[in-house]
């Protein structure tokens, strides 16, 4: 880990072997080729010699500059992309293909306009088999618990973008994943909805903790809803610049954490590690 990071691994992270990592990245490099130009095929490395272990159970937000390789990081955990250096843990075995033991949740809408929101929740039980009894049976409970019992009939184009949300949540949860991924899933939505998007995660999350990465580009939602902030560099070649715990105590809502005095010093302190990269990342070319 790069000596100069601002804070520390973070209480819940800190003791976590690689064998009780729910996810571990080991010095990982991603790489691709980009193709064409006068120069022909070039080499771009997105983030280099990445070392994140996740602890079964925690929190974990990841911020950094445009274009710092945060959901690049999700796509290794997933096992969307190959590291060209290093390697992905997955509970202690390395992680070959799909991650199967993770739920991803995009920024955008992956909803079938064609099927009901009972039919969209229940469809992800399809892969394991499930009777479609069951799976309906199973998806009605999930809409109740993302507040949409009475929606349960609705296509997508007739949800808000934040009851969309609530199914797109229920879809991912009613596999019962081991490992939540999330990619900026609440970057469309309006601020009020934001809130109250974000303190049902923390609900849900509650009840049976799962260890979670959460990309966000919002450092106060990143603060509000997490165990432990990564900051990345600006890219290319993006690492690991700060990792910072935050100890804010659970259960927690929101809007009322953010008026806890820790909570603005926190903000200080990891926007002044944030901060740098965010300006070289804008120094280095547009947004």
């Amino acid at each position: 880990m790069d000596g100069s990071r601002h804070g520390s691994a973070g209480t819940v992270d800190a003791t976590a072997t690689p064998r009780q990592a729910a996810v571990r990245l080991d010095d990982v490099t991603i790489a691709f080729t980009l193709k064409g130009g006068k120069k022909g095929a070039q080499r771009y490395v997105a983030v280099e010699g990445i070392d994140l272990a996740v602890a079964p159970g925690a929190f974990v937000a990841v911020v950094g500059p445009t274009g710092s390789g945060k959901s690049t990081i999700l796509n290794a955990a997933a096992g969307l992309l190959k590291p060209a250096a290093g390697r992905v843990d997955i509970f202690g075995e390395p992680l070959a293909g799909l991650n199967g033991r993770a739920g991803y949740l995009f920024q955008a809408d992956a909803l079938m306009p064609w099927k009901t929101a009972l039919d969209n929740v229940a469809v992800a039980l399809e892969p394991q088999g499930v009777r479609r009894a069951e799976a309906l049976e199973r998806a009605r409970a999930w809409l109740g618990r993302v507040g949409l019992a009475t929606f349960t009939d609705r296509y997508p184009h007739m949800l808000s973008g934040g009851q969309r949300k609530r199914v797109a949540l229920a879809q991912m949860l009613i596999r019962d994943p081991e490992i939540l991924l999330m990619d900026e899933p609440f970057g469309p939505l309006d601020a009020q909805t934001r809130q109250i998007m974000g303190n049902l995660l923390l609900d849900l999350w509650a009840q049976n903790r799962k260890a979670v990465i959460f990309v966000t580009h919002d450092l106060e939602e990143a603060i509000a809803l997490s165990d432990r902030v990564i900051v990345l560099s600006a890219g290319p070649a993006a690492r690991i610049v700060g990792d910072f715990p935050v100890p804010l105590p659970r259960p927690r809502d929101i809007s009322e954490i953010r008026l806890e005095p820790r909570f603005h010093d926190l903000y200080r302190e990891i926007w002044s590690c944030l901060r740098v990269e965010v300006s070289r990342a804008y120094a280095s070319g547009p947004a």
